[in-house]
């Protein structure tokens, strides 16, 4: 797992952490059709994915997808990618408004559990970016 696992460690710090009511922490695994359901019962989902795109390790971006193409390969081969779950909401006509946060990795590690440390620093400005995006509308 290594460095394309962040969404799980990312996944368990957030369960630990005081969040609004209305958000639900889940662990998407490797993405695919079973998120369709959960997606659709959305209006807004945060997703967090760690990329192989040549930018420094540990490098995050924000982004606000629109479209399908404005997501980034999936690492994975065998798998069904955010690209397709998107077509997939955007011809069914249940898209929710996505915030996309990425993490740069150097390369997909065979062996491990744990995260190298460039990106282990890269999990707390993470909490901190979602945090603010579902804070920022909150009445005080």
């Amino acid at each position: 797992m290594g460095d394309e696992g962040f969404g799980v460690h990312l996944a368990n710090e957030l369960s630990k952490k005081s969040l609004p009511d209305t958000v639900e922490v889940l662990d998407g695994g490797t993405g695919g059709f079973h998120l369709l359901e959960f997606f659709e019962s959305h209006d807004r989902v945060i997703i967090v994915d760690a990329t192989l795109d040549d930018k420094p390790p540990g490098t995050i971006r924000i982004l606000k997808p629109r479209f399908a193409q404005d997501f980034p390969q999936s690492m994975s081969t065998h798998d069904i990618g955010m690209r397709d779950l998107v077509n997939s909401l955007q011809l069914l006509g249940k898209m929710p408004e996505i915030d996309l946060i990425v993490v740069s990795i150097s390369s997909i590690q065979q062996q491990g559990i744990y995260l190298s440390n460039d990106i282990a620093e890269s999990l707390p400005k993470v909490i901190n970016e979602i945090q603010k995006m579902l804070f920022v509308n909150t009445p005080v």
